[in-house]
C-alpha cells in the first residue's frame, strides 16, 4: 500500500488560482446592490437601521419628509439602502440611485441634484412601463431636451423619447461640465421652474402608479466636506423643496459642524438616521492585553468575510486579524482580504508549483504595511496631534476642528456609539502614532 500524499488535501495549482480569483472578485469593494449579489453575500447587518428608516417613512405624518441617513464611508450604508428599497417598493413608487452615477462628484451642488431626481423618477416611470398619457409625457420630453440641449430629431429617429433618451442625459450630465454649468445657470435664475417640474412629474407618476413617490438618493456621504457644506448649510432649503419623500446620506463628519447640522436638524425635523460602526470592543478594552472582541459584531463581519473566500484560503489568525484591524467598519473588512488576496494571486503566478499558499501572518504583515504607508502619506504634524488626543482621551480636543473632521471622514478616526459617543484611531494608524513620539 503507498503512503498518502501530505498535500493530497491541497488544491492543485490551477484549482488555487481559480479559488483565489473567484475570491478576488467576491472581495470587489463595491456596495451590494443586484438581488443575486444580495442573496450570494447579504447578511444580517443594520437591521436596525432598516427598521429606522421605515419608520420614518411610514409614520412620519408628512408626505414630503426629508430624511438624512449619516454614516461612516464604507460601513454598510449602500448595501442597506438598496435592500431597503427594494423592501418598499410594493408600498411607494421608489427611485434609488447614486448621484455619482449622474453627475461628476466634484460637480455636485443642489441644483444637479435636484436635476438628477427629476431625470431618474421618468427614468424609473419608463422603466416600469407606468402609463401616463402622451400629450404629458411628450410635454416632459421636451422640457428636458430643451435644458440639455439635445435636439429632439437626434432622439426620434430611432422611433421616440423614451428610457434611452434618459439613458442619453444622464451620459451628459456625467461627462459634460458644460452641460451641468448651463443647468446650474439656468435654474439659479429660476429655481422655481425646476422644483415645479420635478413636483409635477411626481404627481403624474403617483396619479398613474397609484402610489406615493420615494427617492433614495446614495453616496452624498463621499461628497468632500467642502461641498457638503454647500449642499447641506447653504442650499439646503432649496434641496428639500420636493413635495415628496426623499432619504439623502451625508458625511458623518458634516453631522459634527454645527451650523450644519444645525441646518439638517431644522430643515428634516431632526429626521436623521445615524448608521454605526461595529463596536468590535467596549470602550478603552481594545488596549488591555489578551482583549476578547464581543461575540456579535465579530461574528457578523465572520460571517461577511467567509461568504467570499474560502477557510481553506486564509488561516484562522488571519480571518481574525483582519476583523480585528477593520476597526469594525465593513468595507476596510473587504479592502484588507481583497488587498490579501491580490498578493496571494501574485505569488500563485510567480511559483505555480506551490499549492500551499493562502492568507497568513505573513502576506497580513505586507498588507498592513502598505495600508499605512497609504495613511501616513496625508498626515502632517498637525494631524498627529489631533490622532494622539484622540487616542489617549477618546475624543479630539474640538470636535468640530478642520482637522478632525477630516480624520473623520478619511476613516482615520472611527465613531462609536454606547449611550455615548466616543472616537478611536483606526487599528492600523495606530502604530503610526506610536512611531511618531520616537
Amino acid at each position: 500500500m503507498s503512503s498518502p500524499n501530505p498535500a493530497s488535501n491541497q488544491p492543485a495549482s490551477k484549482d488555487l488560482l481559480a479559488l483565489f480569483r473567484q475570491a478576488y472578485n467576491n472581495l470587489e469593494i463595491l456596495p451590494l446592490l443586484e438581488q443575486e449579489e444580495l442573496d450570494s453575500f447579504r447578511v444580517d447587518y443594520g437591521r436596525e437601521s432598516i427598521e429606522e428608516l421605515e419608520d420614518l417613512v411610514e409614520f412620519s405624518p408628512s408626505r414630503n419628509g426629508k430624511i438624512v441617513f449619516a454614516g461612516h464611508r464604507g460601513c454598510g450604508k449602500s448595501t442597506l439602502l438598496a435592500e431597503f428599497s427594494r423592501r418598499m417598493r410594493d408600498r411607494y413608487f421608489v427611485v434609488f440611485f447614486s448621484i455619482s452615477d449622474m453627475i461628476e462628484m466634484s460637480d455636485v451642488n443642489h441644483i444637479n441634484i435636484l436635476f438628477a431626481i427629476a431625470v431618474r423618477l421618468m427614468q424609473e416611470a419608463e422603466i416600469r412601463k407606468v402609463k401616463i398619457k402622451e400629450s404629458l409625457k411628450n410635454s416632459i420630453y421636451e422640457w428636458f431636451a430643451t435644458h440639455t440641449r439635445i435636439k429632439t430629431e437626434d432622439v426620434t429617429k430611432e422611433g421616440s423619447f423614451g428610457f434611452k433618451f434618459f439613458e442619453l442625459i444622464t451620459g451628459k450630465l456625467k461627462a459634460e461640465s458644460k452641460t451641468r454649468d448651463e443647468i446650474k445657470q439656468e435654474f439659479s435664475r429660476n429655481l422655481s421652474e425646476l422644483v415645479g417640474k420635478i413636483n409635477e412629474i411626481a404627481t403624474i407618476i403617483q396619479l398613474a402608479s397609484g402610489l406615493e413617490v420615494l427617492v433614495i438618493i446614495d453616496d452624498l456621504d463621499k461628497l468632500d466636506l467642502v461641498v457638503a457644506r454647500e449642499v447641506y448649510h447653504h442650499n439646503i432649503k432649496a434641496l428639500f423643496q420636493p413635495n415628496f419623500r426623499i432619504i439623502l446620506t451625508v458625511p458623518i463628519a458634516a453631522l459634527r459642524e454645527i451650523p450644519l447640522v444645525a441646518s439638517i436638524e431644522t430643515e428634516s425635523n431632526d429626521q436623521i438616521v445615524n448608521m454605526a460602526v461595529s463596536k468590535l470592543f467596549h470602550k478603552g478594552d481594545r488596549r488591555q492585553p489578551n482583549a476578547t472582541p464581543l461575540t456579535k459584531p465579530f461574528e457578523t463581519l465572520h460571517q461577511v468575510l467567509l461568504q467570499r473566500i474560502s477557510p481553506e484560503l486564509i488561516e484562522p489568525q488571519a480571518t481574525e486579524q483582519i476583523i480585528l484591524n477593520s476597526g469594525g467598519v465593513l468595507r476596510e473588512v473587504i479592502r484588507i482580504a481583497n488587498e490579501c488576496c491580490r498578493i496571494c494571486l501574485r505569488l500563485i503566478r510567480q511559483n505555480p508549483q506551490n499549492t500551499d499558499i493562502k492568507i497568513n501572518e505573513a502576506i497580513l504583515t505586507e498588507v498592513f504595511n502598505k495600508l499605512r504607508i497609504n495613511f501616513d502619506s496625508r498626515l502632517g504634524k498637525a494631524d498627529y496631534v489631533t490622532l494622539e488626543t484622540t487616542y489617549k482621551d477618546f475624543k479630539p480636543e474640538d470636535p468640530s476642528g478642520q482637522r478632525f473632521l477630516d480624520l473623520l471622514h478619511g476613516l482615520y478616526i472611527l465613531e462609536y456609539r454606547n449611550g455615548a459617543i466616543w472616537y478611536d484611531v483606526h487599528p492600523i494608524v495606530i502604530e503610526l502614532i506610536a512611531k511618531n513620539r520616537e
